[in-house]
């Protein structure tokens, strides 16, 4: 009988908490007007609906809902973006509004408990991050002071690129980050750094650490500079590497552009050069516009970083509540019909009158997002990206590995979570051209 009572009072208990929950629904809901959501389940809210890569079920439920959706995502209300004029409204209208960043296990990880710059909350901390990042780290002298060391590893890259070559992405870890520290901190390299004037990122981090001033809400540590490793490798060499084979995808599956592209850089360069400089890239404008297509249909992250609201804001007349993530599929916002033509297809030719661009003041691009929050080494990435396919496309002819019969047998499926990266690896045979 008491088994019975004790049941009994559970019920009852579940009962008035969810006649507690639904009341505050209709209240909410009366008070609020919400974007428009999926029906959700007990507890997981919308997961079920979200089988797959998330940009693409994104994408799908913003067809059926439109382009600001409202989904339960657990217990987390997450607000999905899917057009350029609603993303303008969150990275320029309501930038302070949605600046945060959510927290979350994975991502304290990740960033040593919050101690880089992509996943930092807005506050005086990432204020005093971004700062160092823009001034310090990835400014357009700095950006430039580094074109040595990006001429010779691409240098490096064509070298290695003599045989068939399989282009992938690998990721760096805790162990890797200490070891590139270690190194910074030998004796040698102390002596190198006396007698150089370039020193590199991590030996800039490592001075600011030892000269760094009183500000007890700012003190770099060792942990503070492997969260910013992990930004540069993850967002910055990582990202670069997957736009890198994303291009070389699309331009093997479309030989008139990849024909274009290299009859165009030859006769600019000429054909006697050793090695490709930064300043070789500001001549062939064609490559530019590969680029940005390729950012347009293959953002390496498809989804920008969630973003927290910090206060109620209105996004296409929706009311978003505090403390709600805010998801931006730049991978949709790139494929809008109603923006581009064609979008499916790679035609770098759309960008030849065109004035957008991707530094964050267009929303229909935004492969570095906008705002306070955007990525502050993108010039880097930039640089990097330009150089290292200039020298692809320059120095080698690229032909199909055996048994591949013809260009529509590359797959362009797609793999990844954070970033999205082709499924399979790109196999190409480079053929040096004389």
């Amino acid at each position: 009988m008491s088994i019975f009572l004790c049941f009994s009072w559970v019920f009852l208990l579940l009962t008035f908490v969810s006649l507690i929950s639904f009341v505050r629904k209709i209240k909410e809901n009366k008070t609020f007007y919400l974007p428009p959501s999926p029906p959700t389940l007990p507890i997981i809210g919308n997961l079920h609906q979200l089988s797959g890569l998330p940009h693409r079920c994104f994408h799908h439920l913003s067809i059926k809902y439109g382009p600001v959706v409202l989904l339960h995502l657990g217990f987390v209300p997450t607000v999905v973006i899917s057009s350029s004029e609603a993303a303008e409204e969150v990275l320029r209208t309501n930038d302070l509004g949605c600046c945060s960043r959510p927290k979350t296990v994975a991502t304290g990880k990740l960033s040593y408990g919050f101690k880089d710059i992509s996943f930092a909350q807005y506050g005086e901390y990432w204020r005093e991050m971004r700062k160092l990042a823009v001034v310090e780290l990835f400014s357009l002298k700095k950006v430039h002071s580094f074109k040595n060391i990006r001429e010779e590893e691409v240098g490096f890259m064509v070298k290695k690129s003599g045989f068939r070559t399989e282009l992938q992405r690998d990721l760096y870890l805790d162990a890797f980050y200490q070891h590139v520290i270690d190194d910074h901190l030998k004796p040698e390299a102390a002596g190198k750094k006396a007698i150089d004037s370039t020193a590199d990122i991590v030996a800039l981090l490592l001075d600011m650490m030892e000269k760094q001033g009183k500000k007890d809400y700012f003190k770099l540590n060792i942990s503070n500079i492997k969260g910013v490793l992990m930004n540069i490798f993850l967002a910055g060499i990582d990202t670069g590497a997957i736009t890198m084979i994303w291009a070389m995808t699309e331009l093997v599956r479309n030989p008139k552009v990849m024909r274009r592209a290299q009859e165009e850089i030859r006769t600019t360069l000429g054909l006697n050069k050793e090695k490709i400089t930064q300043e070789d890239v500001e001549k062939v404008g064609y490559l530019k516009l590969i680029i940005k297509e390729t950012f347009r249909l293959h953002p390496a992250a498809p989804l920008l970083l969630p973003r927290e609201t910090m206060s109620h804001v209105k996004i296409n007349g929706y009311d978003i509540p505090p403390k709600t993530q805010i998801q931006l599929n730049v991978w949709a916002i790139g494929r809008d019909p109603r923006r581009w033509t064609d979008p499916g297809e790679f035609i770098p030719e759309r960008f030849a009158n065109s004035s957008v661009d991707f530094r964050g003041q267009h929303f229909d691009l935004l492969p570095f997002g906008s705002g306070r929050r955007s990525c502050p080494g993108m010039s880097m990435a930039l640089a990097s990206v330009e150089l290292g396919l200039l020298s692809l496309l320059y120095f080698f002819d690229w032909k199909l590995p055996e048994g591949m019969v013809s260009e529509e047998d590359i797959d362009i499926e797609e793999a990844g979570n954070l970033t999205v990266v082709k499924k399979q690896p790109l196999l190409l045979v480079p053929v040096r051209h004389h």
